[in-house]
């Protein structure tokens, strides 16, 4: 049996692929068309953190951690053709969808990249889902990191998945209206729409899983060795806030706070969400919550200030003097936004939390002084701007 886990090569991606094969003895194969690496090198940055070419991190997982069920295939979803090879060659008993162009800012530079990001997010997602239809593979269990982005920042409490719409006096639970706010986070809203219309007219059981914004530098897997470390961004274009906050500090420059980054956004951390995508992928059909289950990959919301005073604060125990700054926002949002989502099923589904936001910004600090030289390089990455043509 297998476990096809897409965009393997990605931040988290790779550390997933590790964790599941850590505890299956079926094979993991990792699929990658290598797009992240190029969609970085293309904004002028680079990861901080060293990423091993993949012969060499399979190499490592096999002496660090004896994983001889781990193996790659580079490919392009969204080539149809492809994708209907790789599935009916490998017959996967469960498809954990991480491949993605993941950056909400890179997806409103220009019309270009706006609609590469669409195209490579949403035929990448249908390529796999008619797949599964065509080729009779219809058990096979889908998961996908789709965003908590989808949701948009709406003014009440955020469901898990559906809402209760009232008309008339009936009620009824309904999926909830896409709201994003990006080109990129609207692909993920169109995804979830197709995995519920695979769900109900395929019968494909579908795992919708809305990634929160995920912080960390490693995994106990992925720390075991520096070849199995995982990418760490820290530029303007796929540097969450979190890192690209961390990377200042250590840069030296002021955490750059845009407007009153009083808005609460909703956060996980990378082991958190490794965690959950494994025992997900590793679940027997019985222990599935439904054919269709939204989980809020999410284990609390943080205000951008509070991320900012942590940071500075952790930041001094590390000998560095962080300065938080305000500056004119070049986004589009309620900066006074005070989100409250729920995330019972994912809660239930991993646990323990496996660390503070402080801890995780502890471990941050140590990876990112360990390549300060290559944060420095790249200092002009940290603020929006526009790429040459």
């Amino acid at each position: 049996m297998t476990v096809l886990l897409t965009g393997g090569d990605g931040y988290i991606g790779w550390p997933t692929g590790l964790r599941i094969a850590q505890r299956t003895d079926e094979r993991v194969l990792l699929v990658d068309n290598f797009g992240r690496r190029d969609w970085v090198e293309e904004v002028g940055s680079v990861s901080a953190t060293p990423v091993a070419d993949m012969d060499e991190r399979l190499q490592a997982a096999r002496e660090v951690h004896g994983l001889n069920n781990l193996s790659f295939l580079e490919a392009d979803l969204t080539e149809k053709t492809t994708v209907d090879e790789l599935l009916t060659v490998h017959e996967p008993r469960v498809v954990v969808h991480t491949a993605a162009q993941p950056s909400a800012p890179y997806s409103q530079i220009n019309g270009e990249r706006s609609n590469f990001t669409q195209h490579n997010n949403l035929q990448s997602t249908r390529n796999l889902l008619w797949a599964l239809e065509e080729q009779d593979m219809t058990d096979t269990h889908f998961i996908e990191t789709t965003t908590t982005g989808v949701y948009g920042a709406p003014e009440f409490p955020i469901p898990e998945g559906g809402a209760v719409m009232e008309n008339k006096g009936k009620r009824e639970e309904v999926p909830f209206p896409a709201m994003a706010g990006s080109w990129y986070h609207l692909t993920k809203s169109h995804d979830a729409a197709n995995m519920r219309l695979a769900n109900q007219q395929f019968g494909v059981p579908i795992s919708d899983v809305r990634t929160a914004i995920v912080y960390g530098s490693e995994t106990d897997e992925t720390g075991a060795d520096s070849r199995l470390g995982t990418r760490f961004d820290f530029d303007y274009y796929f540097g969450t806030v979190a890192h690209r906050f961390c990377a200042q500090a250590v840069a030296g420059y002021p955490v750059t706070v845009y407007g009153k980054g009083e808005q609460r956004k909703p956060f996980i951390s990378l082991d958190d969400a490794v965690e959950g995508l494994a025992r997900l992928a590793l679940a027997d059909p019985g222990e599935r919550a439904g054919s269709h289950t939204v989980y809020n990959q999410v284990t609390r919301a943080i205000s951008i200030v509070e991320i900012a005073n942590t940071i500075a604060s952790v930041g001094v125990e590390h000998g560095l003097d962080v300065q938080v700054e305000h500056f004119e926002n070049p986004r589009d949002e309620d900066e006074t936004h005070k989100m409250t989502i729920e995330n019972d099923r994912y809660a239930s589904l991993i646990g323990e939390q496996s660390a503070t936001f402080e801890e995780a910004v502890q471990d941050i600090f140590g990876t990112l002084l360990e390549h300060r030289e290559t944060v420095a390089a790249h200092e002009d990455r940290f603020l929006p701007g526009v790429l040459e043509e």
